[in-house]
């Protein structure tokens, strides 16, 4: 008997200690979680919940995931257009480059070659197209006709650890001892691509210009620029020899 009124007295002291559990967001939100019916079972609760709303002060919660909804269908939707966008994009691409590939195996010597190049970038809008062999892989010394384009490569060093360290290609600005090293004869070049010769961009260099400083910025895509790379020392090997 005694025993019984100890347990009851527990269990009424128990009752009145309030809980110690502080709820928080992360509390509430599991619980909705585990009992899925909750909504179910306070259906009434759930049109009476007012959600801060920036213009008209508060909304029904059922309005704010109807709003909510409404905006993702307008995020995938734009989603969606930009996939388009970039589909065509590539398509416009892929053409160009099959278009210059032609143009380039058509070309009788390397001097050619380059004019097309040229001529290409040209028709883009761009400045121009250049085009550099690193001396200690071409054999470009007299009696040569390309010895104008050999680069060597130690002097290259410091463009190459600037901006080609973790990748082959590179799209943006150059500061002026980068320009004037590259082209020392030139106009105004507000930005610049950048791509490495070769599997191991050890072959040479591509170099693209435009007078517009941002035509060229980083993230933009360069699978262009990659083929081009892969496919220029394959032709340029009909007419200038490796050294190793």
């Amino acid at each position: 008997m005694v025993a019984k009124t100890t347990r009851n007295r527990r269990a009424r002291k128990s009752q009145k200690k309030p809980s110690s559990v502080q709820l928080n967001d992360e509390i509430v939100s599991q619980y909705i979680i585990d009992n899925p019916d909750f909504f179910i079972r306070n259906a009434r609760c759930v049109e009476s919940v007012q959600v801060p709303h920036p213009v008209r002060g508060g909304i029904s919660l059922p309005e704010w995931y109807m709003a909510r909804q409404r905006n993702k269908i307008k995020q995938l939707e734009s989603e969606i257009t930009l996939l388009m966008e970039h589909a065509s994009a590539n398509e416009l691409l892929f053409n160009q480059m099959m278009d210059l590939q032609i143009e380039l195996f058509k070309a009788q010597d390397l001097n050619q070659l380059i004019v097309i190049l040229n001529t290409w970038a040209k028709s883009l809008g761009l400045s121009g197209a250049y085009l550099y062999l690193f001396d200690d892989k071409w054999l470009l010394s007299a009696p040569s006709n390309y010895y104008y384009l050999a680069l060597n490569t130690l002097q290259f060093d410091f463009i190459r650890v600037r901006h080609l360290q973790y990748s082959q290609q590179y799209l943006g600005t150059l500061n002026s001892t980068e320009i004037d090293f590259l082209l020392p004869e030139h106009g105004y070049v507000g930005s610049v691509a950048l791509s490495l010769l070769g599997q191991f961009g050890d072959l040479g260099l591509l170099m693209f210009t435009s007078t517009n400083p941002e035509h060229y910025q980083a993230g933009q895509g360069t699978l262009l620029l990659e083929k081009m790379s892969e496919i220029l020392p394959i032709l340029i090997s009909r007419w200038i020899m490796r050294i190793n």
